[in-house]
């Protein structure tokens, strides 16, 4: 019994966040911003369910990047559409993109420049994620290790230019694999949620008053996929995909959190409309 005991505190302890072991446990000075990084207009939304869910249906599409203070720290999460885009409409396969606005622009807005943001964390590494990457090679890159790699050893020229200060081992990365503690006390995580591409990433956000947000990077473009279980035709794994799609759900019903759809126009309206911010 006496050894069952001691099992029972080691696991207990291993399983306790790193910021319940603080000396300090006031709560972070947490608040989030909402930018507009592009919009996607698409002529096909077809490819976006391997079910045939789609097929002949148009749409729009947001494209949102968030910035998330605490304290003095800041983190980037996802970098929008190329600013070379900035005013102009061009059209790829099924998606004709446009962006008004640079972060750079936004950021001034609050009274930040690119050099302010510590940590540029990516959710992977489809363009419309890290157009404007390398606007921040003074910031440590946060991204999985297997996106990282996929960048590296295939053949993916304009993520290899964007990531390029990274990939080169000339600006700052964080190597990890699985969940990643951002800040390192609980308060914003990456969650491993593979299957859009190899290392595909999530966003947990505690916000002393909103509550817990979960960001979805790419896991669902569209909040229909949350009951329907739609599955990109392009996505790196399907057998991933539905299991990142049952874990992040269960975060989501676990903490009570509020899901944002980072490229569904309909939830934008979730967080407060820039330059205001959740907090």
């Amino acid at each position: 019994m006496k050894t069952m005991r001691k099992f029972g505190l080691g696991l207990a302890a291993l399983l306790m966040p790193a910021a319940a072991f603080a000396q300090d446990t006031s709560a972070p000075d947490i608040e989030m911003w909402r930018l507009d990084c592009g919009t996607m207009i698409l002529s096909d939304i077809g490819p976006f369910s391997d079910g045939h869910l789609y097929d002949g249906e148009t749409g729009t599409m947001t494209v949102g990047c968030y910035v998330i203070r605490n304290g003095d720290r800041y983190l980037l999460w996802d970098a929008g559409l190329s600013g070379q885009m900035l005013g102009t409409s061009v059209t790829q396969w099924i998606f004709t993109l446009s962006l008004d606005r640079t972060i750079a622009d936004q950021l001034g807005d609050i009274g930040l420049t690119p050099e302010n943001i510590t940590f540029l964390g990516l959710s992977h590494y489809h363009d419309d994620h890290i157009g404007q990457a390398s606007d921040f090679a003074a910031s440590t890159l946060l991204m999985n290790r297997r996106d990282i790699a996929a960048v590296r050893d295939q053949e993916m020229p304009s993520a290899q230019a964007a990531l390029a200060p990274w990939i080169s081992g000339d600006a700052e990365s964080v190597d990890f694999g699985r969940d990643h503690d951002v800040f390192g006390d609980g308060s914003v995580m990456i969650l491993s949620m593979p299957g859009h591409t190899p290392g595909h990433s999530a966003l947990l956000v505690r916000l002393p008053e909103t509550g817990p947000v979960l960001l979805t990077g790419d896991l669902y473009h569209f909040r229909e996929q949350i009951e329907n279980y739609g599955v990109p035709v392009f996505n790196t794994d399907r057998a991933d995909t539905l299991a990142s799609f049952e874990r992040f759900l269960q975060i989501d019903q676990a903490l009570e959190a509020m899901i944002v759809i980072q490229h569904d126009p309909g939830d934008i309206e979730r967080l407060p409309a820039f330059p205001e911010s959740a907090r």
